[in-house]
């Protein structure tokens, strides 16, 4: 579990626009503050990621992320929050604001709630979600150590958050909101 003295230093450091690398469910993340768009770029640059794809964002709380999404219908509301906190990815249609840097060419987001206590203490440190993509270069298989995330960005503008990783083999399942299916 993160310190509190390394969380509030994770927060400070998102609020100034900064990159993390952090335990995730099943990978080491790559985050940023979603709502900085320079934060954002950089963080796609690093990962030679093309913004038309979008970005996946992480909450402690359904709260933290409901803002962010336009939820048509009861029932998809419960599928979600059946779900969550957990390790499950959905694709939800986008609030008219969100900015195309988080949702690439689409009309939709792609948001977890996580059950991960690092993770989940990440986002209540800094008191909103957060971009949560696989740390690695586009292509490449993603760290499973703090280690390996930092020889993928070893230029030493990506702050490596050490920590146990959740109990799965690789990213977590994404699916859509909308038709259950499973995309990953």
């Amino acid at each position: 579990m993160l310190s509190p003295f390394r969380l509030r230093l994770a927060a400070s450091h998102l609020r100034r626009g900064g990159i993390i690398a952090y335990p995730t469910e099943g990978v080491y993340g790559l985050g940023c503050d979603a709502l900085d768009q320079d934060a954002v770029r950089r963080l796609l640059a690093l990962k030679e990621r093309p913004s038309a794809k979008g970005l996946i964002l992480i909450a402690a709380e359904f709260d933290q992320i409901e803002p962010y999404l336009d939820i048509p219908t009861e029932f998809m509301r419960s599928r979600l929050l059946a779900t969550w906190p957990g390790p499950v990815t959905w694709i939800v249609p986008a609030a008219s604001w969100v900015p195309a840097w988080l949702r690439g060419e689409h009309a939709t987001l792609a948001v977890r709630v996580t059950a991960h206590p690092d993770a989940a203490a990440l986002c209540r440190a800094f008191g909103g979600p957060i971009v949560s993509t696989s740390a690695n270069k586009s292509g490449r298989p993603p760290a499973r150590t703090p280690i390996s995330a930092r020889k993928h960005f070893s230029t030493g503008r990506v702050l490596i958050f050490p920590g146990r990783l959740g109990g799965l083999r690789g990213p977590t399942a994404i699916y859509d909101a909308s038709t259950g299916v499973r995309l990953r």
